[in-house]
Formats: C-alpha cells, structure tokens, sequence
C-alpha cells in the first residue's frame, strides 16, 4: 500500500497562510481548502504568527539601537 509522505511547508508559505487568516475575510475551512492545508494546520499557523509578532518588532528596534548607538549606550 503506498504511504503518503509528509508535506514541508517554507516559512513564506505558512505566513502567507496565516496572515490570510488574521485577515478573517474567509473561513479557515476555506484557507485551508484554497491552499491544500488542513483547518486545524491554518489554525495553528495564525496563532504561531500572532504570539511572536511583537518580537518581530523587538528585535529590529534593538537592532537599529545597537547600529545607531553602538556599544557606548550598552557599557553604561
């Protein structure tokens, strides 16, 4: 019998597929169907995205610190 083999899924496309969701326009059903994912899989991706947005933006204003200030602000 053939076994069916694991599908890997790139970062772009699992965000793609969340924001999709974040979005609320369609159903997860629907997203899930449009993009040959499983509901529960786009459910998981939207909740992945939403609990690590606000790092996103913690660390490129900690980057953009380092390169404005350098080490000088850090040793204090």
């Amino acid at each position: 019998m053939g076994e069916s083999k694991r599908k890997h899924f790139s970062g772009e496309f699992k965000a793609k597929v969340a924001v999709e969701a974040i979005r609320g326009v369609k159903t997860v059903n629907e997203i899930g169907q449009e993009f040959g994912v499983h509901p529960t899989q786009v459910g998981l991706w939207k909740k992945e995205l939403l609990e690590q947005a606000s790092g996103l933006f913690d660390v490129k204003r900690s980057v953009t610190f380092r390169k404005f200030w350098g080490n000088t602000m850090a040793s204090r």
